[in-house]
């Protein structure tokens, strides 16, 4: 079975009950005359238990299979991930999607930090592979005769 996510203008309205679902981008650009769609999106819901088990089960054998996700944050709070269609009005311009944020400066490395190659290479806890010397007395079978 695949994915069918819903298509809706929000997070809010693609959490309701009967909106339309579309498994695919032009599945759903059918489903919404009128609306352009403009991608997947995915949104975060900070929910208690109680309604987070009560928003999974609502979904049943029936309903669109995969567009919401259960996470916990670092907390241990649950984290309902909710996929849909994004739908906008086609007189309005395409919304950029925001740039993802620069990647911190990497601090240079601390004496308490532990690293994992450090395991193995500060120390010498590997050992290259050494090459055994071949017997004078074994046959080669392709070194070149004498006087050829």
């Amino acid at each position: 079975m695949s994915l069918a996510y819903p298509i809706a203008r929000s997070l809010e309205e693609a959490t309701q009950p009967g909106v339309k679902t579309a498994r695919s981008l032009s599945e759903a650009v059918s489903l919404a005359p009128g609306y352009r769609v403009e991608r997947l999106e995915t949104g975060w819901l900070h929910l208690p238990e109680a309604e987070a088990i009560a928003m999974l089960a609502a979904q049943g054998a029936d309903g669109p299979a995969g567009h919401l996700q259960r996470y916990e944050d670092t907390s241990g709070h649950v984290v309902i991930a909710v996929s849909w269609w994004l739908i906008v009005d086609p007189k309005s311009p395409p919304k950029p999607r925001p740039a993802p944020p620069p990647p911190p400066e990497a601090a240079s490395p601390s004496a308490e930090s532990d690293h994992t190659d450090d395991l193995y290479f500060r120390r010498g806890r590997t050992k290259t592979k050494r090459r055994k010397a071949s017997d004078p007395n074994q046959l080669d079978l392709f070194k070149t005769p004498k006087g050829a």
